[in-house]
């Protein structure tokens, strides 16, 4: 069969979309599929376009054997009408890339952002072909149950939006159970339209290692426990609690200390929080590639993975706990739903209400001063992500189901 993908985020940007994304178009090469990208110029997650593809409109490259074609947006970040601005321009020029592609068998469209639904049906009603709309997100309820949009026109505009475009898609793939209960239960998408790929892991990449001491070295982490968050440092994490955190740990474990590794919206507003409380035991790094991830790992502790208390992740399961298993590191989630009960399942970790530093400094404390327990927390994780959440596990599973959805509807 013939793929191709329509992702406002793809590598070399980082970040989970564009591991997922890269991850499943590999795996469908490797099975003997074609697969064609189309993309925006690399700009995640600095909201500035990458240099080396700076001043170019549109672009066909070649990475790993993939044609990926790229093109202009507008770069931004955050909220607001820069980031709308950004979402629409790579809505309309998405099509000239689409228009540059094979006409393929399916074409696969990641969500958020959903304005992309508008040129994938229009792409698709072109080719005669269906297209499936994966569904990261569920959007707009997430802007909507964080505050970032108000009730009124644009939002009813959005829900009529959403509406149409799962009308339109001739599947809709959830990433979560919880988003497949959502899409079943509340959006009454058929049962028959919905498939399930959820968030798998390179667990090749992502791996045990023994400590990298020259990296330590070069930190200046070589006396240091070291608690490693990487991902995006955004609204929806709340990461205010995590310095929390810290700061009731300074005086009783001197050497331990909390690492962020990348950016996102709220990054300023962490590190001017450390700062104001002096806390010589947060650290920061920029978002980096997976490869130093996994060389930070051998140093850490144990992974820390946070969510605000809304109801809208009760369905969530965030990625970084599978990376954080696939290195044979504990993990302390702060949050409730699907993220929490995955953990538990594989015992591979400490589960804490999320919001709620008192509990998180004891969960760092505990696995700090039990290192037995650490490393049965984390041998648990390594086998439970190998035995259920290998990419090329799920991507063959998902094309079984894909196939027999295909045959019932036709």
């Amino acid at each position: 069969m013939r793929f191709l993908f329509l992702s406002q985020y793809f590598p070399p940007e980082i970040g989970a979309p564009q591991l997922r994304l890269a991850a499943i178009v590999r795996e469908l090469k490797q099975l003997g599929h074609e697969v064609e990208v189309v993309t925006a110029l690399p700009n995640y997650p600095t909201g500035r376009i990458f240099p080396r593809y700076r001043g170019r409109l549109y672009l066909r490259e070649n990475r790993d054997g993939i044609l990926i074609h790229r093109v202009w947006l507008y770069p931004a970040m955050g909220a607001g009408i820069k980031r709308f601005l950004n979402y629409l321009s790579f809505t309309v020029t998405s099509l000239f890339g689409l228009l540059h592609a094979k006409r393929p068998d399916f074409l696969f469209v990641e969500s958020p952002p959903l304005l992309l639904g508008i040129s994938a049906v229009f792409a698709a009603s072109l080719w005669r072909i269906p297209v499936i709309l994966n569904v990261a997100d569920l959007w707009p309820d997430s802007v909507k149950e964080l505050g970032l949009m108000r009730e009124g026109l644009v939002l009813r505009l959005a829900e009529k939006l959403e509406a149409w475009v799962y009308r339109r898609a001739a599947f809709i793939n959830a990433v979560t159970g919880g988003i497949q209960q959502v899409l079943i239960e509340k959006k009454k998408v058929p049962r028959q339209k919905v498939l399930f790929l959820p968030n798998g892991v390179d667990t090749e990449l992502f791996r045990p290692m023994e400590p990298d001491l020259k990296l330590a070295e070069e930190l200046q982490f070589n006396k240091k426990q070291i608690i490693l968050y990487a991902g995006t440092l955004g609204y929806a994490q709340g990461l205010e609690v995590a310095i929390d955190a810290a700061a009731r740990l300074t005086k009783e474990l001197t050497n331990a200390s909390l690492l962020f590794v990348g950016d996102g919206s709220e990054k300023p507003k962490l590190e001017v929080m450390a700062r104001q409380l002096n806390l010589d035991n947060v650290h920061f790094l920029p978002a980096s590639e997976p490869e130093y991830i996994v060389r930070l790992f051998s140093l850490a502790k144990a992974g820390l993975v946070a969510l605000k208390d809304l109801p809208l992740f009760e369905g969530a399961r965030p990625s970084k706990i599978l990376t954080i298993m696939a290195c044979g590191k504990p993990v302390i989630y702060g949050g409730r739903g699907e993220g929490a009960r995955l953990v538990k399942e594989a015992q591979a970790g400490i589960v804490v209400p999320p919001g709620d530093p008192v509990a998180l400094a004891k969960a760092i404390r505990y696995l700090l001063n039990h290192p037995d327990e650490a490393e049965r927390f984390g041998a648990n994780g390594r086998k439970f992500v190998e035995d259920n959440f290998a990419w090329s596990f799920l991507v063959k599973r998902w094309l079984n189901e894909l196939e027999k959805k295909t045959y019932e509807r036709n």
